[in-house]
């Protein structure tokens, strides 16, 4: 016992004296813009919650996607599943450099052989003159088996083994694992960033392609319409029956656009039953109708370059990943140093049941090691750089990360201003092609102008309705990118997803 107390004093004495190795983290902080260079529109709406953005659209059919995506989806069930996994990782890490107790418990049966050539050691400590035990097998009273006979001993206890921590290895892993915990609950929250956009803006191209086949629908009735008054006119002789021939090849082609844009529809549909975590075909009944109402457009709270370090996961994510790539060299710098350990072993030994559990049956050890390092050939130290320089590489990707969260932001703010300007121009266009289509078919009836400018109006018409519809969808998306970019999608008191 005197042994087992030295043995914890000296335990005591290594820990009081026990350091930290390898370097402290301290994030870094990188230099951004006090603003961003592109303009940015004050426009109604700009009190929109970045993380339900998608709500500002006014499209309850886009707010359900959305929300059974995040909750239903495989990439949100890879993320949930690797936040867990880091866990686990971080609770095997805290064990490290804690003493560990097993119980053990066994018997053990021994035959001893008449032929061993110990015979005459077992008569004399059995003090018989002979040379064979019982032939049924049993053992001397005196507690020594004879050649020929067995004896059966039983054991139960408890041994324990601890490396003690002193330079801080064990230690520097939780770090670690702390950082990697919380680099992939950012992760979790970056997949469900990056899955919101991809439903809507899956579901915005929808929407072009059901509106584009509203247009060509609409285009189509007013040609029908057209062929008719060319087949009053050639009747009447005031045109040629070339006229009507010429505009019925011009319905043709309008029908024959509208079944491509159909089969669009259906590969967007399908597009969103695989986002939301379902078959491809569950939709159709949902989605195959045009919505009643047009999408609305809100104003994106872009705020200040700064803002990004704390909103995006992404940029959360690296730069926990570059501290637990910190934490990793103390690691490596502790394998350098001598370790110790401490194991100790209680148990009751005994040959019979009876009495193993009295006092005289135990039987303890109690044992201290160190093992220092001597030549390894450089691995160590070699192991030691190597962790430096995926520190590097991590600090690296850190502010690759910053810089590409910067021009996430600048391009669609860019790509707006651009087309809220190109859409308004589209708009007063389509409204003076309608205006001109209007004025040359008036003409035509009473046979002034010649047909082909009155085919040339009407494809001006649907060229300009069908530039706006793809100018309004192109708005949607820049949105939808520019929520993204900024990190939108979740929020500070939102837990981590299961």
């Amino acid at each position: 016992m005197n042994k087992t107390r030295n043995l914890g004093a000296l335990a005591a004495a290594l820990l009081a004296g026990a350091c930290t190795v390898g370097p402290n983290y301290h994030a870094r902080d990188l230099p951004v813009p006090a603003t961003f260079a592109e303009p940015q529109a004050q426009m109604p709406g700009a009190d929109i919650d970045p993380a339900q953005w998608w709500t500002g659209f006014g499209d309850p059919q886009l707010e359900t996607l959305v929300q059974r995506a995040l909750k239903n989806s495989p990439d949100m069930a890879i993320a949930a599943s690797r936040v867990r996994q880091a866990r686990l990782s971080e609770v095997a890490a805290r064990g490290v450099g804690r003493p560990t107790i097993d119980a053990t418990a066994n018997a053990t049966h021994i035959e001893l052989s008449k032929n061993s050539g110990i015979s005459s050691i077992a008569q004399l400590f059995s003090g018989g003159s002979g040379g064979g035990g019982s032939s049924g097998g049993g053992s001397n009273s005196g507690g020594v088996a004879l050649p020929g006979s067995g004896i059966t001993t039983y054991a139960l206890g408890f041994d324990a083994s601890w490396e003690l921590d002193i330079f801080g290895g064990g230690r520097r892993q939780v770090e670690g694992a702390v950082a990697r915990t919380s680099a992939a609950v950012w992760n979790q929250r970056d997949a469900a960033v990056t899955l919101a956009a991809e439903v809507a803006q899956a579901y915005f191209s929808l929407r072009l392609d059901q509106n584009q086949i509203a247009i060509v629908t609409d285009e189509i009735a007013r040609e029908n319409r057209a062929l008719a008054i060319s087949g009053h006119i050639a009747t009447a002789g005031l045109v040629p029956q070339s006229d009507v021939t010429r505009q019925r090849g011009t319905l043709t082609a309008l029908e024959a656009r509208l079944e491509p844009l159909k089969a669009d529809v259906r590969v967007r549909v399908h597009a969103l039953g695989i986002l939301i975590g379902e078959a491809p075909e569950t939709l159709d009944a949902e989605l195959t109708a045009a919505p009643s109402r047009p999408l609305g457009l809100p104003g994106v709270p872009a705020g200040l370059p700064s803002d990004l370090l704390r909103r995006r996961p992404d940029i959360r994510a690296a730069e926990r990943n570059l501290a637990a790539a910190t934490a990793d060299i103390g690691v490596a710098v502790a394998d350098l140093y001598p370790k110790f350990q401490l194991t100790g072993l209680g148990e009751l030994l005994s040959t019979a049941l009876g009495n193993l559990f009295s006092k005289d049956s135990l039987q303890a050890t109690a044992t201290g090691g160190i093992n220092f390092p001597l030549l390894d050939w450089g691995r160590r130290r070699a192991t030691v750089a190597i962790r430096k320089e995926q520190a590097e590489e991590a600090y690296a990707r850190y502010k690759a990360t910053v810089l590409g969260a910067l021009r996430d932001v600048e391009d669609p703010l860019a790509r707006l201003d651009a087309e809220r300007r190109r859409n308004d121009t589209l708009r007063r266009a389509v409204q003076d092609q309608e205006s001109t289509a209007r004025s040359i078919e008036a003409r035509y009836r009473t046979g002034f102008v010649a047909q082909d400018e009155l085919l040339n109006a009407q494809v001006n018409v649907l060229s300009a309705r069908e530039q706006v519809a793809t100018s309004d969808m192109q708005l949607r998306e820049d949105t939808a990118s520019l929520f993204k970019a900024i990190g939108g999608g979740w929020n500070e008191t939102m837990p981590a997803m299961p």
